[in-house]
């Protein structure tokens, strides 16, 4: 667990205006990719390429706010957390793959069954019985 003391989570003005700047640059990005789509004169490559600047610049902007600084704390810590995972070696993956693929079709073969005999319960004796 975290031993670090939570922060507030309020947000002032200065990081309402700076998600306000990402989100118009962002917006900026997308509009020129479609305004200079309209008269063919410059690639699609190189539009492509305004938008991920558009959308790196706007990424680095928001970065800077509070909720950027508590995103970058939970990836660092997600990737402290992951550095703990005990990964399984590939004999333990594929002994439980084999396991799991003789159960599914166990149990879909148990299924079938049970389908193939309330099918000839219901149509056979029961709907005779009715007619």
């Amino acid at each position: 667990m975290n031993t670090k003391a939570e922060q507030p989570k309020g947000s002032n003005a200065a990081d309402i205006g700076k998600l306000i700047l990402a989100g118009l640059v962002l917006v900026a990005g997308i509009f020129a990719y479609s305004w200079f789509g309209n008269d063919g004169n410059v690639s699609s490559s190189v539009r492509m390429l305004g938008v991920v600047a558009a959308l790196v610049i706007s990424l680095a902007i928001a970065a800077f706010t509070a909720i950027g600084r508590r995103v970058r704390n939970f990836l660092a810590e997600s990737q402290f957390e992951m550095r703990k995972v005990v990964w399984p070696t590939r004999d333990e993956t594929i002994k439980t793959t084999g396991i799991i693929i003789a159960v599914v079709i166990v149990l879909s073969l148990l299924l079938g069954l049970i389908d193939l005999i309330l099918s000839s319960v219901i149509l056979d004796w029961l709907l005779k019985l009715g007619s």
